[in-house]
């Protein structure tokens, strides 16, 4: 429990930012999840699709830190790298 009116104030900001990141963090994940069923589904055409709005959305998280940017750059890499061996 926060013992001054500044420690409670941050307490309460935290539970805010945690639900909001949590959020962010997990329209990213679906975003990956659907680039990478795509990939499974061996769909190649929707996978770009998909990879187009998935790097939109990882951009913008890492602008936001919510993820790292390098986390960001390294699951772009890889999806397109998946994309393009698929033929």
């Amino acid at each position: 429990m926060a013992n001054s009116k500044q420690a409670s104030k941050r307490a309460k900001q935290n539970a805010q930012t945690y639900k909001l990141r949590h959020a962010q963090r997990s329209v990213v994940r679906t975003a990956v999840k659907a680039v990478r069923a795509s990939i499974d589904a061996n769909d190649s055409v929707k996978a770009k699709e998909m990879l187009v709005k998935a790097e939109k959305i990882l951009d913008s998280s890492a602008s936001k830190n919510v993820i790292h940017k390098n986390a960001a750059a390294r699951t772009k890499s890889r999806l397109s790298k998946a994309i393009k061996n698929l033929g």
